[in-house]
């Protein structure tokens, strides 16, 4: 089996959230065996910046669905 590449959008819940330590506790949240390849920024409207980390995944059952899940754990998603 391989791995499979997907960017998941993460947004934050205010435009006054901290992006930089958004992107470290995002990476901690990870569950195992995923890892992130780096981090996008997208400006979505009034102040309010999205970030699109590209996340590798096991190509395996449920996809990205835990590193979504553990994502929405995240304090300021």
């Amino acid at each position: 089996m391989g791995d499979v590449a997907a960017k998941i959008k993460v947004m934050p819940d205010s435009p006054d959230v901290d992006l930089d330590d958004l992107q470290d506790r995002l990476e901690e949240s990870l569950p195992q065996g995923a890892k992130i390849r780096g981090f996008q920024r997208d400006d979505v409207a009034f102040g309010l910046v999205a970030l699109l980390p590209t996340v590798i995944v096991p190509d395996g059952a449920g996809g990205t669905e835990a590193v979504e899940e553990a994502f929405t754990e995240v304090d300021g998603v």
